[in-house]
């Protein structure tokens, strides 16, 4: 029985191992980035030789280079303000996670395939896209052979009504797939080898506000299982980019076609998290509908006209963020507050808000809750 289950292991491996190499170049003058003159030569060069190690069959020395590749890279990303990094650093650093995740997968076993999808999701969190976006591929592969069979359908598209103002859509979304499939069980078997992004703190203007680096599972386990010190929330993610398989359980609203922006322009974010997470007083410059498909959140929206009156942060970061605590407010401070009008709903499974551009909106989590939202121009 023992010889039988390492055979059917490395039939797995070798069939992992063909479509994984599928995905690549089929020579290693093909596997090459045109970076600029702000990536040094000899990093270049180090890119060049893990190629060369890769098509020759040196996987060990493959490996070893691309953990250089990456320590190296990872620095140059850690330094000074996120915005300002160049792009080909991140190019390199996901070129350093491909190849680390193509040999990690040489070796057959589950717990090297899960690694390899780690070292993706840091390439697709981290890095730039590179090669047709082959990293995302490369996770789907890797996320197929841990989890066999998982294809769910598309749903229907909708009609599309005419709105400018802050409107509940009532039974938009009650055919989405993810409105039947979508649970704690369900997320944590499709999305939770992944790691993401988690914010820990109350909410993102507390001087103790974080964000952390673990699996989705780590996250269900810590922050809404069991009944941590502080708040854990999944918040304003690009998951169903990094996970087609959720993707496949929502559909765009047509309405976002209203705009002028492409479809691909649409921005699709994932909030998950337990009850009581926040988002504070705040504006997106874009329009935005919400769809609610686990639990409830209150929402407070204020005209963008009562934008004084809302006391914004006077720095650069926070200018889209109210320094008033909208449940709380202090008065004394921040006087005209009380007096601004504003809208307030309970958003329930199934239906989708529609924030007008440049809105303010106070969301709370009144129970364990998914939300998807789609901003569009």
């Amino acid at each position: 029985m023992a010889e039988d289950s390492n055979q059917d292991a490395l039939v797995g491996a070798g069939t992992l191992q063909e479509a994984l190499r599928a995905l690549l170049p089929r020579t290693k003058e093909e596997l090459k980035l045109d970076l600029s003159e702000n990536v040094e030569r000899s990093v270049v060069m180090l890119l060049q030789q893990s190629a060369d190690l890769f098509y020759g069959g040196r996987r060990s020395e493959c490996l070893q280079t691309s953990e250089a590749i990456l320590d190296y890279s990872w620095e140059k990303l850690n330094t000074g303000v996120w915005q300002d990094v160049d792009k080909d650093w991140r190019r390199v650093y996901a070129f350093g996670c491909l190849l680390k995740a193509m040999c990690l997968c040489e070796a057959p076993g589950d717990a090297t395939v899960a690694t390899a999808l780690r070292v993706c999701d840091m390439g697709l969190l981290m890095g730039a896209a590179i090669f047709e976006d082959i990293l995302i591929k490369v996770a789907a592969v890797l996320q197929m052979h841990l989890l066999p069979g998982k294809r769910p359908a598309q749903g229907p598209a909708q009609e599309q009504p005419c709105i400018k103002r802050p409107v509940i859509l009532e039974g938009v979304a009650d055919h989405w797939p993810c409105m039947k499939k979508w649970s704690l069980e369900y997320i944590q078997e499709i999305a939770g080898c992944r790691t993401v992004p988690v914010e820990v703190g109350s909410r993102y203007t507390d001087e103790e506000w974080s964000q952390r680096l673990m699996t989705v599972s780590e996250f269900i386990s810590k922050y809404i299982l069991n009944e941590p010190k502080d708040v854990g929330y999944l918040a304003q993610h690009q998951l169903f980019d990094q996970i087609p398989e959720l993707k496949q359980d929502i559909s765009i609203p047509d309405y976002c076609c209203l705009g002028d922006g492409e479809e691909d322009e649409i921005t699709i974010n994932a909030w998950f998290g337990p009850p009581g997470t926040v988002s504070p007083l705040h504006q997106d410059p874009q329009q935005n509908f919400l769809a609610q498909v686990l639990g409830r959140k209150y929402i407070r929206l204020y005209p963008p006209q009562e934008s004084e009156a809302l006391y914004p942060h006077g720095t650069h970061l926070l200018h889209n963020t109210s320094q008033v605590d909208v449940e709380n407010p202090d008065l004394e401070r921040f006087p005209k507050f009380a007096e601004a009008p504003f809208l307030s709903c309970v958003l329930s499974p199934g239906e989708l808000l529609f924030i007008p551009v440049k809105h303010w909106h106070y969301v709370r989590a009144l129970d364990l809750s998914f939300s998807v939202s789609f901003w569009w121009s």
